[in-house]
């Protein structure tokens, strides 16, 4: 019994040292790309807005 949960947990080990190597080489040669953010304010534009906001207070007046 104590065999076999050696056994296991040696196997364990191998493959998470595998994964960690496989990981940092697929890291190195194969990086992910830099996403760069938009400027400025990610807000709905001015027509948006107004269609939002009317149908948010058409919305509220017919639960009344």
């Amino acid at each position: 019994m104590v065999t076999g949960m050696t056994v296991v947990f040696v196997f364990l080990i191998l493959m998470t040292q595998c994964m960690t190597l496989m990981s940092f080489i697929a890291n190195r040669f194969f990086p992910e790309p830099v996403v760069v953010p938009k400027t400025g304010i990610g807000g709905p534009a001015g027509e948006e807005l107004a269609a939002i906001t009317a149908a948010v207070h058409l919305h509220r007046r017919s639960r009344k």
